[in-house]
Protein backbone atom coordinates (compact mmCIF):
# COMPACT_ATOMS: atom_id res chain seq x y z
CA UNK A 1 0.00 0.00 0.00
CA UNK A 2 1.47 3.13 -1.16
CA UNK A 3 0.46 6.79 -0.98
CA UNK A 4 2.16 9.23 -3.93
CA UNK A 5 0.66 12.40 -3.78
CA UNK A 6 -1.63 14.34 -1.50
CA UNK A 7 -3.61 18.16 -3.74
CA UNK A 8 -5.92 20.50 -2.05
CA UNK A 9 -7.21 22.09 -4.94
CA UNK A 10 -9.76 25.23 -5.12
CA UNK A 11 -12.69 23.71 -7.62
CA UNK A 12 -13.95 26.72 -10.14
CA UNK A 13 -17.79 27.04 -9.28
CA UNK A 14 -18.45 28.46 -13.49
CA UNK A 15 -16.30 25.80 -14.37
CA UNK A 16 -13.18 27.03 -15.15
CA UNK A 17 -9.14 25.68 -14.54
CA UNK A 18 -9.13 23.76 -10.94
CA UNK A 19 -6.20 25.94 -9.05
CA UNK A 20 -4.04 23.44 -7.03
CA UNK A 21 -3.63 25.91 -3.10
CA UNK A 22 -1.17 23.20 -1.58
CA UNK A 23 0.41 19.74 -2.42
CA UNK A 24 2.62 17.41 -1.15
CA UNK A 25 4.37 14.00 -3.33
CA UNK A 26 6.47 10.70 -2.03
CA UNK A 27 7.75 9.57 -5.49
CA UNK A 28 11.16 7.70 -3.93
CA UNK A 29 9.43 4.64 -5.34
CA UNK A 30 9.99 5.71 -9.27
CA UNK A 31 13.54 6.05 -10.71
CA UNK A 32 15.11 9.82 -10.27
CA UNK A 33 14.70 10.91 -13.84
CA UNK A 34 11.02 9.51 -13.92
CA UNK A 35 10.17 11.65 -10.98
CA UNK A 36 9.24 15.22 -12.99
CA UNK A 37 7.01 13.51 -15.20
CA UNK A 38 4.83 11.58 -12.62
CA UNK A 39 4.45 14.48 -11.27
CA UNK A 40 3.29 16.50 -13.77
CA UNK A 41 0.90 13.70 -14.48
CA UNK A 42 -0.65 13.56 -10.98
CA UNK A 43 -0.78 17.10 -10.89
CA UNK A 44 -2.88 17.17 -14.58
CA UNK A 45 -4.98 13.98 -13.29
CA UNK A 46 -5.88 15.84 -10.19
CA UNK A 47 -6.86 19.09 -11.86
CA UNK A 48 -9.39 16.72 -14.35
CA UNK A 49 -10.72 14.61 -11.65
CA UNK A 50 -11.14 17.62 -9.33
CA UNK A 51 -13.17 19.94 -12.72
CA UNK A 52 -15.20 17.08 -13.63
CA UNK A 53 -16.46 15.72 -9.96
CA UNK A 54 -19.26 17.31 -8.86
CA UNK A 55 -19.65 19.75 -5.77
CA UNK A 56 -20.67 17.25 -2.86
CA UNK A 57 -19.37 13.89 -4.57
CA UNK A 58 -16.86 11.48 -3.92
CA UNK A 59 -14.95 9.47 -5.80
CA UNK A 60 -12.56 7.26 -6.86
CA UNK A 61 -10.79 6.64 -10.37
CA UNK A 62 -8.92 3.92 -11.41
CA UNK A 63 -5.81 5.09 -13.91
CA UNK A 64 -3.58 1.80 -14.49
CA UNK A 65 -2.27 0.63 -11.53
CA UNK A 66 -3.14 3.94 -9.30
CA UNK A 67 -6.37 5.14 -7.67
CA UNK A 68 -7.15 8.56 -7.52
CA UNK A 69 -9.68 9.62 -4.34
CA UNK A 70 -11.55 12.75 -4.82
CA UNK A 71 -14.16 14.52 -2.48
CA UNK A 72 -15.21 18.14 -3.60
CA UNK A 73 -16.59 19.97 -0.49
CA UNK A 74 -19.73 22.28 -0.60
CA UNK A 75 -17.80 24.85 -0.91
CA UNK A 76 -15.71 23.94 -3.50
CA UNK A 77 -13.06 22.81 -1.72
CA UNK A 78 -11.29 19.73 -2.81
CA UNK A 79 -9.03 16.80 -1.51
CA UNK A 80 -7.32 14.47 -4.33
CA UNK A 81 -4.80 11.51 -2.59
CA UNK A 82 -3.23 9.38 -5.71
CA UNK A 83 -2.42 6.02 -3.99
CA UNK A 84 -1.89 2.11 -5.32
CA UNK A 85 -5.03 -0.30 -5.75
CA UNK A 86 -4.36 -1.75 -2.32
CA UNK A 87 -4.88 1.38 -0.44
CA UNK A 88 -8.29 0.85 1.87
CA UNK A 89 -11.08 3.74 -0.37
CA UNK A 90 -12.15 4.82 3.40
CA UNK A 91 -8.95 5.44 4.92
CA UNK A 92 -8.30 7.42 2.08
CA UNK A 93 -11.55 9.12 2.56
CA UNK A 94 -10.85 10.04 5.76
CA UNK A 95 -7.81 11.60 4.92
CA UNK A 96 -9.13 14.05 2.26
CA UNK A 97 -12.20 14.91 4.90
CA UNK A 98 -9.35 15.54 7.87
CA UNK A 99 -7.05 17.33 5.31
CA UNK A 100 -9.72 19.48 4.20
CA UNK A 101 -10.90 20.37 7.84
CA UNK A 102 -7.62 21.50 8.43
CA UNK A 103 -6.54 23.30 5.81
CA UNK A 104 -9.75 25.34 6.51
CA UNK A 105 -8.28 25.74 9.87
CA UNK A 106 -5.32 27.23 8.94
CA UNK A 107 -5.91 28.80 5.77
CA UNK A 108 -9.25 31.66 5.65
CA UNK A 109 -11.95 30.85 3.14
CA UNK A 110 -11.74 34.33 1.88
CA UNK A 111 -7.99 34.55 0.46
CA UNK A 112 -8.75 30.94 -1.46
CA UNK A 113 -9.06 32.66 -4.65
CA UNK A 114 -6.29 35.36 -4.52
CA UNK A 115 -3.78 32.57 -3.56
CA UNK A 116 -0.99 31.52 -6.39
CA UNK A 117 -1.32 28.18 -7.51
CA UNK A 118 1.09 26.11 -4.80
CA UNK A 119 1.32 29.21 -2.48
CA UNK A 120 -1.22 28.40 0.35
CA UNK A 121 0.77 28.68 3.97
CA UNK A 122 -0.67 24.79 4.82
CA UNK A 123 2.98 23.07 6.11
CA UNK A 124 0.97 19.43 7.54
CA UNK A 125 0.31 18.18 4.21
CA UNK A 126 3.70 16.53 3.69
CA UNK A 127 3.37 15.44 7.61
CA UNK A 128 -0.40 13.69 6.84
CA UNK A 129 0.91 12.34 3.87
CA UNK A 130 3.65 10.46 5.78
CA UNK A 131 1.88 9.49 8.44
CA UNK A 132 -0.75 7.87 6.48
CA UNK A 133 1.26 5.33 4.25
CA UNK A 134 0.62 3.16 7.08
CA UNK A 135 -3.06 3.37 7.07
CA UNK A 136 -3.19 0.74 10.43
CA UNK A 137 -1.44 2.83 12.66
CA UNK A 138 -2.96 6.29 11.19
CA UNK A 139 -6.56 5.33 11.13
CA UNK A 140 -8.09 4.12 14.81
CA UNK A 141 -10.59 2.24 12.70
CA UNK A 142 -8.55 -0.01 10.87
CA UNK A 143 -6.28 -0.98 13.83
CA UNK A 144 -9.30 -1.66 15.70
CA UNK A 145 -10.64 -3.93 12.99
CA UNK A 146 -7.06 -5.56 12.64
CA UNK A 147 -7.23 -6.28 16.47
CA UNK A 148 -10.73 -7.67 16.16
CA UNK A 149 -9.52 -10.11 13.36
CA UNK A 150 -6.61 -11.24 15.89
CA UNK A 151 -8.77 -12.04 18.75
CA UNK A 152 -11.40 -13.67 16.78
CA UNK A 153 -8.42 -15.99 15.57
CA UNK A 154 -7.63 -16.83 18.84
CA UNK A 155 -11.16 -17.41 20.03
CA UNK A 156 -11.50 -19.88 17.29
CA UNK A 157 -8.37 -21.56 18.19
CA UNK A 158 -9.44 -21.90 21.82
CA UNK A 159 -12.96 -23.34 21.00
CA UNK A 160 -11.42 -26.05 18.46
CA UNK A 161 -9.20 -27.32 20.87
CA UNK A 162 -12.07 -27.35 23.75
CA UNK A 163 -14.33 -29.44 20.86
CA UNK A 164 -11.63 -31.45 20.67
CA UNK A 165 -11.32 -32.45 24.10
CA UNK A 166 -15.02 -33.88 23.81
CA UNK A 167 -15.10 -36.42 26.45
CA UNK A 168 -12.73 -35.00 28.75
CA UNK A 169 -15.36 -31.58 28.36
CA UNK A 170 -18.54 -34.24 28.88
CA UNK A 171 -16.79 -35.91 32.50
CA UNK A 172 -16.47 -32.38 33.78
CA UNK A 173 -19.74 -31.55 32.64
CA UNK A 174 -20.75 -34.92 34.71
CA UNK A 175 -18.99 -34.26 37.92
CA UNK A 176 -19.02 -30.57 38.14
CA UNK A 177 -20.72 -29.70 41.32
CA UNK A 178 -20.76 -25.72 39.68
CA UNK A 179 -23.68 -26.83 37.67
CA UNK A 180 -26.96 -27.87 38.29
CA UNK A 181 -29.49 -30.65 37.36
CA UNK A 182 -31.21 -28.51 34.60
CA UNK A 183 -27.82 -27.07 33.24
CA UNK A 184 -26.50 -30.73 32.42
CA UNK A 185 -29.89 -31.53 31.39
CA UNK A 186 -29.75 -29.00 28.81
CA UNK A 187 -25.67 -29.39 27.64
CA UNK A 188 -26.60 -33.40 27.37
CA UNK A 189 -29.89 -32.17 25.24
CA UNK A 190 -28.08 -29.72 23.48
CA UNK A 191 -24.57 -32.07 22.47
CA UNK A 192 -27.56 -34.88 21.04
CA UNK A 193 -29.55 -32.23 18.91
CA UNK A 194 -26.11 -30.94 17.62
CA UNK A 195 -24.95 -34.62 16.75
CA UNK A 196 -28.02 -35.33 14.40
CA UNK A 197 -27.01 -32.38 12.66
CA UNK A 198 -23.44 -32.84 12.26
CA UNK A 199 -22.23 -34.77 9.19
CA UNK A 200 -18.93 -35.50 10.17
Amino acid sequence: MKLFALFVILKSPDGGEAKILKKATDLNSFGFFQRSSVDEFMKFTAKIITERTSVGARSSVKEQEYMAHVYVRADNLTGVLVSDQEYNKRVAHTLLNKVLEEFSKAVPSQTWRNLQEGEANFSDLPNLLSKYQNPKEADALTKLQLDLDETKIILHGTIESVLQRGEKLDDLVAKSEDLGIQSKTFYKTAKKTNACCSYM
